[in-house]
């Protein structure tokens, strides 16, 4: 069956009876065809279900939640992730969207912020998917390959997560362009950047760490400060010894970023869950 922009396939892993019940009233309503379970999908009957987004609340699989997580983004890369779960802490929201969740609820949560989440995801990871067809895209000595969500040097995976490579993508196909961090945000969470968020500078500064480590004769990502970022690739000057620190590119800035990553934004409104155990650390 071909899903419209207003039908989308949406898998849920929630037990948590009273949430699901009021959610699914509300994706009835919009025309979302979904799947509610209390027990973990098996990422291959997932892939099989050809869904938009999957909704899951690590807390209900106890301790194996982090696992399960990791497991289903490594094995649908183009599959849209959303935690929605009680009494988590920062350094639990980081940990979910750094092993694979593209966007973080709290709960209580009001249904219409879920589904805007949900149709943010979905929206982004259509946006994301390459042609099957579609060539690497080599510049320097990158070679970025969306059909795997990946970048090689010398034919070595420079193993970036999925948001890193997101970000990278982003940057090189708009070459020689400065993007406003507020822009690159909408474009890849897929929702406007809260104030005083700094999600864009951690990973960009987290993508000059790898992509420079693995490069180490050429420059990629400039700073404009109090702007955001230009992808050029520019070739450093001389060459590195084996046990050298890698070269910095004139002109291309330094970054004050020691502050905490907090990109689960909670919400305001407060409608929706009633459950109290916490998510296992």
């Amino acid at each position: 069956m071909t899903i419209s922009s207003g039908q989308l396939r949406l898998a849920i892993v929630d037990d948590d009876s009273g949430f699901v019940r009021v959610l699914a009233n509300r994706l009835e309503s919009a025309g979302w065809q979904y799947r509610a379970q209390t027990s973990s999908v098996p990422p291959a009957e997932l892939v099989a279900m050809r869904l938009n987004a999957l909704l899951l609340d690590p807390a209900c699989l106890g301790s194996l939640g982090w696992d399960y997580l990791t497991r289903v983004s490594e094995a649908l890369p183009g599959l849209g992730i959303v935690v929605c779960t009680e009494r988590s802490t920062v350094a639990q929201r980081v940990r979910g969207l750094r092993v694979g969740a593209d966007d973080w609820i709290s709960k209580p949560c009001h249904p219409e912020e879920v589904v805007a989440r949900l149709e943010a995801v979905a929206r982004r990871r259509r946006r994301a998917r390459a042609p099957v067809d579609a060539g690497p895209l080599v510049l320097g000595d990158l070679e970025l390959r969306v059909d795997q969500f990946q970048v090689f040097v010398g034919g070595r995976s420079v193993e970036l997560t999925r948001r890193e490579f997101e970000v990278l993508h982003l940057l090189a196909e708009a070459e020689g362009q400065v993007l406003q961090r507020e822009d690159i945000y909408q474009r890849v969470w897929g929702y406007a950047m809260a104030h005083g968020d700094r999600s864009v500078d951690v990973f960009v500064r987290k993508l000059r760490s790898k992509i420079e480590a693995a490069s180490r004769r050429w420059s990629y990502i400039h700073t404009h400060f109090g702007i955001g970022y230009r992808f050029q690739p520019e070739p450093l000057e001389g060459s590195l010894g084996g046990g050298e620190e890698p070269l910095v590119a004139s002109g291309t800035g330094a970054e004050v970023l020691d502050s905490p990553l907090d990109d689960g934004i909670d919400a305001a409104d407060s409608t929706l869950g009633s459950r109290t155990e916490a998510l296992p650390a």
